[in-house]
């Protein structure tokens, strides 16, 4: 009976939740981070040099940070702070700065935890800076978004970005086997259940034990199936948030799926995209965007598929409309591919930046009034429907300006016509020339 209470966490009060009852006590006891923690990761290297430097823990939800931050300092004998900056203001930083200060007079060092640390300021953030530099306090920062965007580029030159992986299914194998012998019996979950409460978790140890708590505590007369256990438990929605970096590494994949002419990939990232909530709309603009930037004139029926697929979502709407994005994913990755015209675009703009504002040549330019004429304006200008040909192959470039290339299709899809088109016009241009 004894053991069973102590098990609940009821021996010290209030019962703790599954998941803090299993936090690790040691850091080789944590999972899913041998990168960091075995062998010749950087936390192996400072605690086998017996120094510890400054870092952010930079990873998702449920990874473990808080827990490696409380064994660094048991390990290297510093004492635990912690912060949250999400309830913590300048007040609490001062008082915290103050106690280590004191504790380093008499010799305790101290480790500074500050969870969600991109959640201070700028200059919350800088106020860290003196304290980490004459080491009063060594700085361990938790965060769930990319540090290069959240924090000042002088805190993290003084302190090592750590990133933390999302647990995979062997990390989250080993907590339900360790919640299942803290219980003393198995989860209620067939094989197959169980599968699929470890697809559930998305990676996050911490809502894998909660929902292997909730488990444990039903008295289930059988084991529980897939349909069973989706009643049971409430299903992790997925890690998407349109302000922060997944929203970017998404629809990155997404692009750089349909310019690798992978279509399964696309339409994997496309799902991903819609289940996290984002919206159809801006997909489909970034869908116009790889149109015209990555398949251009090597199909131009692209860019009209992806502008009529944004008709028809206008016209539908939510859910009937987005298997208009799907329909164009599936043409766009399958489409021939070519950044002729997106390079094309940038060379001709750095010969405009490079050139200024050289005038063009006098027969190109029109002559509306009697002046303009007599001054030359338009003098010479061959009309290219009355050659034989169609094709005058005068210069329309500035007296002066030797003629660039910038367009250079390649010999996919539609462009190995416009090619054809070039090549020919340009063996008439050099016969002219030659004349």
């Amino acid at each position: 009976m004894a053991n069973l209470f102590e098990a609940a966490g009821l021996d010290q009060g209030a019962p703790k939740p599954l998941a803090e009852r299993l936090r690790p006590q040691r850091l080789a006891d944590v999972v899913g981070q041998d990168h960091l923690l075995k062998g010749d990761g950087p936390i192996a290297r400072m605690l086998a040099g017996r120094r510890m430097a400054s870092c952010i823990l930079w990873g998702p939800p449920g990874t473990g940070k808080t827990t490696i931050a409380r064994l660094l300092a048991r390990e290297t004998g510093l004492h635990f702070e912690q912060l949250s900056a999400v309830f913590s203001g300048v007040a609490d930083l001062r008082r915290a700065f103050e106690a280590a200060r004191a504790r380093r007079q008499s010799g305790q060092g101290t480790l500074l935890f500050v969870d969600e640390i991109h959640r201070f300021n700028k200059s919350q953030q800088d106020g860290f800076l003196p304290y980490v530099e004459d080491g009063t306090v060594v700085l361990v920062g938790a965060t769930t978004e990319n540090p290069s965007f959240e924090l000042n580029a002088a805190l993290l030159s003084r302190a090592q970005v750590l990133v933390l992986k999302r647990l995979d299914e062997a990390a989250l194998e080993v907590l339900l086997g360790r919640a299942e012998a803290l219980a003393g019996h198995a989860l209620p979950v067939s094989a197959e259940a169980r599968v699929a409460l470890l697809a559930m978790a998305d990676g996050d140890g911490r809502y894998l034990l909660n929902l292997a708590e909730e488990l444990l505590s039903l008295q289930a007369g059988s084991a529980l199936g897939v349909a069973e256990l989706a009643r049971v438990v409430q299903k992790r929605a997925p890690l998407y948030d349109k302000a922060d970096e997944a929203h970017y590494n998404l629809i990155s994949a997404l692009h750089k799926s349909l310019r690798g002419s992978d279509c399964d990939a696309a339409l994997y990232w496309l799902a991903r995209m819609l289940a996290g909530g984002e919206q159809p709309l801006y997909i489909l603009r970034r869908l116009t965007r790889f149109a015209v930037e990555d398949i251009g004139l090597a199909d131009p029926n692209a860019l009209l598929q992806a502008l009529a697929a944004k008709d028809m979502y206008d016209f539908l709407g939510s859910p009937e409309g987005e298997i208009a994005l799907v329909q164009c994913v599936v043409y766009l990755a399958t489409a021939p591919k070519s950044n002729a015209a997106y390079k094309a675009e940038g060379a001709a703009r750095r010969a405009a930046q490079r050139t200024g504002s050289l005038m063009p040549p006098m027969h190109i330019l029109n002559a509306p009034t009697r002046l303009m004429k007599d001054l030359g304006y338009g003098k010479g200008y061959a009309y290219d429907h009355d050659t034989e040909e169609g094709f005058s192959g005068q210069n329309y470039f500035p007296d002066g300006m030797p003629r660039e290339g910038y367009y250079n299709p390649t010999d996919r899809g539609f462009e190995r016509e416009v090619r054809k088109r070039l090549d020919y016009w340009a063996r008439l241009r050099a016969r002219g020339q030659g004349e």
